[in-house]
């Protein structure tokens, strides 16, 4: 953090950078304290084309979570599911390793439609999401195509083609992002991430390697967040050395790198002023040259996702007028 905030406490605008399930969940807590004052800024290097239809899956994720339409059970997709849709398509021979129900089929249509037809990623997600009823402003970090690629040692793969169709079983080896390089932050990332009246960034408890790196892989979004003079706050995705969700501790133990609070606070280094642990991970915190809070990050329920919200929010607060670690 450098310089003084521009939002006093309590006030402004907060950005939450996202991927799926784990930072939906906060973001959702966020959103039930900020409202429209929360900007969600979501990975978009999941995406794909499959079966002739544009699928986001974190941006969906997000709007499902956001909007109280989700599969909590599942973890993805909409609730109330029917898939008559891929019965069909396995009769006939299609591809089915990618799972669309019924109800969520209607927005890979829409989007698709409407990118034909020349509209933004961007400005498609903002009328979705208010037709979904969320108050928080959502925005794709880029209307850019990114794309991750998963190195193993036999292949390349296309994230969908590893998580989904592999289900994380190839070793990693590396991962890029390709298109990174020549995208563009979409304009409403940078309209809010400008100074004025902006109170905090918080990086969701999402895959640092899978989910936030795509993000600030955009070029300018990390200028943008160094310079915008407020606290940025990273919540550990580890409880216990564990992730609760999802590839990322064996991806940590593929790459070589320990599965622990050192490790999360040394991938974000140069860019957070804090980090957010599990109240389980208080002893490993000891090492970390950076302010630490250790509170219950376990989100089970939607009052367990509000106490992590406010816990954040209060521990960025706190940390105005603080000697900068960057």
């Amino acid at each position: 953090m450098s310089g003084e905030t521009t939002a006093s406490s309590g006030d402004g605008r907060v950005v939450a950078l996202c991927g799926g399930v784990g930072g939906a969940k906060l973001a959702l807590g966020l959103q039930t304290v900020l409202g429209e004052r929360l900007h969600v800024v979501v990975n978009m290097a999941d995406d794909f084309e499959h079966l002739g239809l544009h699928i986001s899956p974190d941006l969906d994720t997000v709007l499902y979570t956001l909007s109280g339409l989700s599969d909590r059970q599942r973890g993805w997709g909409r609730a109330d599911e029917s898939w008559n849709f891929m019965a069909a398509l396995a009769e006939v021979g299609g591809e089915t390793w990618f799972s669309l129900g019924d109800r969520d089929l209607a927005l890979h249509v829409e989007r698709t439609r409407r990118l034909a037809a020349g509209e933004s990623l961007t400005g498609i997600a903002a009328d979705i999401a208010k037709r979904l009823g969320l108050t928080a402003q959502l925005w794709p970090v880029t209307d850019d195509p990114i794309r991750t690629i998963v190195v193993t040692p036999d292949e390349k793969l296309a994230f969908q083609r590893y998580f989904v169709a592999h289900r994380c079983e190839p070793a990693i080896r590396s991962i890029r992002f390709d298109g990174a390089d020549k995208a563009r932050l979409s304009a409403g990332v940078r309209a809010a991430l400008q100074p004025e009246g902006l109170r905090m960034v918080v990086i969701c408890p999402s895959n640092p390697y899978l989910s936030i790196d795509p993000i600030l892989a955009v070029p300018g979004l990390r200028d943008a967040v160094r310079v915008a003079g407020v606290p940025v706050v990273a919540v550990s995705p580890l409880v216990g050395g564990q992730a609760v969700k999802g590839p990322t501790r064996k991806i940590m133990d593929e790459l070589g790198v320990a599965a622990d609070t050192e490790a999360i606070a040394a991938h974000y280094r140069g860019l957070i002023d804090g980090l957010v642990i599990d109240a389980g991970d208080a002893v490993g915190a000891r090492a970390v040259d950076l302010p630490t809070c250790a509170v219950p990050t376990l989100m089970t329920d939607d009052a367990s996702k509000v106490r992590l919200a406010q816990d954040v929010l209060a521990f960025g607060d706190a940390l105005c007028g603080s000697t900068s670690v960057r």
